[in-house]
């Protein structure tokens, strides 16, 4: 079976995890800094003429800023989420990451880094 990559988008946000709903109620609708942001959003690139794609967990177009939210598996797989990372960075894009325990315990220190992130970017 061969599910297209808007169908995966679809599925992981309907099964977002309670850090991202969280991320996610903060951020949309332009409530930070009036930016927008998309969730799930695949960032879609070629490598040796293959089309590949990974998805971003949040995504800010204008800014070409990704953020993901890393629950406990990324403890296991930090070499995967490093070339990722370096990967995406190669596109262009910035990736900033927060881990789960960071949103659901201290959701306005990590707002609080999206808004000098942003700044940044937007300087």
């Amino acid at each position: 079976m061969n599910i297209s990559i808007k169908e995966v988008c679809r599925s992981l946000r309907k099964n977002s995890t309670p850090a991202e709903k969280l991320f996610w109620q903060v951020v949309r609708n332009r409530k930070v800094k009036g930016y927008k942001f998309n969730r799930q959003y695949p960032i879609v690139f070629e490598i040796n003429d293959v089309r590949r794609f990974f998805i971003a967990d949040f995504y800010c177009h204008q800014l070409r800023l990704v953020i993901e939210i890393d629950g406990g598996i990324h403890e296991k797989q930090k070499d995967y989420d490093k070339l990722r990372s370096e990967i995406i960075n190669k596109l262009g894009l910035q990736v900033f990451r927060f881990s789960n325990i960071e949103v659901l315990n201290e959701i306005d220190v990590v707002i609080e880094k999206l808004e000098k992130i942003i700044d940044e970017l937007a300087n």
